[in-house]
């Protein structure tokens, strides 16, 4: 089974090729960005040349900025444990690293769903030390990663990892992050295959 209860259910064949280099986490100076609250309209959202997201799990919001520009803020739901990275299927935790979306299904049961590249190298390594992943399995997350494509959802690491709808208002999910329905709309109309998903404790 795959994270966040049933989230994933018809969303594992959206997975799709990506290209160009990994991305690196861009942290710096986002948090002067984040305090310029400026309302945009739908129609600007769309628009936007370079969106990406960051989410800071402590404060329960996901940012969506178009550069280093905040564009919106959006309340959030997470795992049943969201404090500490996530480890292997099943712990509950929404992971923290930067990542990349590898899949849109717009036929989600949680109304929408925007599928992330984890488990990320960092998490496959740590599998390999404490056993749960075997060489062969760390070796194909390595390489889906180095080609960008979404890596193996079904070891012990977990996966199915990603942004969705059914936001409730308290933690509840396998390791998702959960919006309104509303609000997944605006991001799943905004964000594209690549773009880069920052998840900060």
């Amino acid at each position: 089974m795959y994270e966040c209860l049933y989230c994933l259910r018809g969303g594992i064949g959206f997975g799709v090729l990506l290209g160009g280099a990994l991305i690196i986490s861009t942290t710096i100076a986002v948090g002067s960005a984040i305090g310029e609250r400026t309302a945009v309209t739908p129609e600007l959202i769309v628009s936007l040349t370079s969106p990406r997201v960051i989410i800071i799990k402590a404060k329960r919001v996901l940012h969506l900025l178009d550069g280093d520009r905040l564009v919106r803020s959006y309340p959030v739901d997470l795992g049943t444990i969201p404090v500490g990275p996530k480890r292997h299927k099943g712990d509950g935790r929404t992971p923290i690293g930067v990542f990349r979306v590898v899949a849109k299904n717009a036929d989600s049961p949680y109304h929408r769903f925007i599928g992330l590249d984890y488990p990320d190298m960092a998490t496959a390594e740590w599998g390999l030390s404490h056993g749960l992943i075997s060489p062969g399995e760390a070796a194909g997350i390595r390489r889906a990663l180095a080609a960008g494509r979404c890596p193996d959802w079904t070891t012990a690491l977990g996966g199915g990892i990603g942004i969705h709808g059914r936001r409730i208002g308290l933690d509840w999910t396998g390791g998702c992050i959960a919006l309104s329905n509303d609000h997944v709309e605006e991001l799943f109309s905004v964000l594209r295959i690549g773009d880069n998903v920052e998840i900060l404790q």
